[in-house]
């Protein structure tokens, strides 16, 4: 159920002693290509205009309401231009630096990168485009509803950019490491949270029929999201005292005996 810390410790020394991987190994040798991408200052640079993109995201998404880029304010057609013409620059540059083309693809995040500059090339030029040849808004071509609903598609991925900012942070990735290696300890837990709300659910459904309780109780699917709300997360745990004490003591206490056991045994074998 539980990794082995051993075996653990010994992967992490084996991923220790990996020669540290790094992309240039694929590039030129000599070339202005080569050079603007192994750049300190592009680098930096790069990493400056993604956190001020994902600034420019919230900014964006409280101030614009305009379902496409043609019918929005000067300002924010014009910052997502620049954005999509540095990002084409940057990525340009760094196609251009593997001495292999095909090369890219053993690169995760160029080809993470290229994913990101192709839907925004798509928003921002090719959808623009489209509309402007259609004489959007219109009811030739596509239709507006089939362009405003790829277009509302695409600004979604405007999300997936946040995860830029993982190169730049290390750390991040290895939280997110973490994370994934303790995912089948807290997924073996969470489930035996639900056989335990299942099993409970049954009982309360069975034990409160024809009674004033039976409104929270009335199916075992209801009666689980009760319980996960009320008893496992504690969300107003008095207000389940004040609707069982009146119906029957034994009821309160098989309740106390669910929190018991879901709420401070189960739930604190997450922390």
């Amino acid at each position: 159920l539980f990794p082995d810390a051993n075996a653990m410790k010994d992967d992490l020394r084996r991923q220790m002693a990996k020669p540290e991987y790094d992309v240039g190994q694929y590039y030129h040798q000599a070339g202005i290509w080569q050079w603007i991408a192994r750049h300190p200052r592009f680098e930096k640079l790069t990493l400056a205009v993604i956190g001020l993109n994902a600034v420019w995201i919230a900014v964006d998404t409280d101030h614009n309401d305009s379902s496409v880029l043609l019918q929005a304010e000067p300002m924010f057609q014009i910052a997502e231009h620049l954005f999509c013409i540095y990002f084409s620059f940057e990525w340009t540059m760094r196609f251009m630096a593997f001495k292999k083309k095909m090369d890219g693809r053993k690169d995760f995040w160029f080809v993470f990168d290229s994913m990101l500059v192709l839907t925004m090339v798509l928003e921002t030029w090719v959808m623009t485009s489209i509309m402007v040849m259609l004489n959007f808004p219109g009811s030739g071509g596509l239709g507006d509803a089939s362009i405003l609903r790829m277009a509302r598609l695409l600004r979604l991925t405007r999300m997936a950019r946040m995860a830029r900012l993982l190169r730049a942070m290390p750390e991040l990735l290895i939280l997110i490491k973490g994370m994934a290696a303790a995912m089948r300890s807290v997924m073996f837990t969470l489930g035996l949270l639900a056989v335990i709300i299942y099993v409970f659910a049954i009982a309360f459904t069975q034990l409160c029929e024809d009674t004033a309780c039976a409104r929270e109780f009335k199916t075992v699917g209801h009666s689980m999201h009760y319980l996960l709300v009320k008893g496992a997360l504690m969300d107003g745990i008095g207000d389940v005292q004040k609707l069982l004490e009146p119906q029957s003591y034994a009821l309160l206490l098989l309740f106390y005996i669910f929190v018991l056991l879901a709420a401070l045994t189960v739930m604190n074998m997450l922390i």
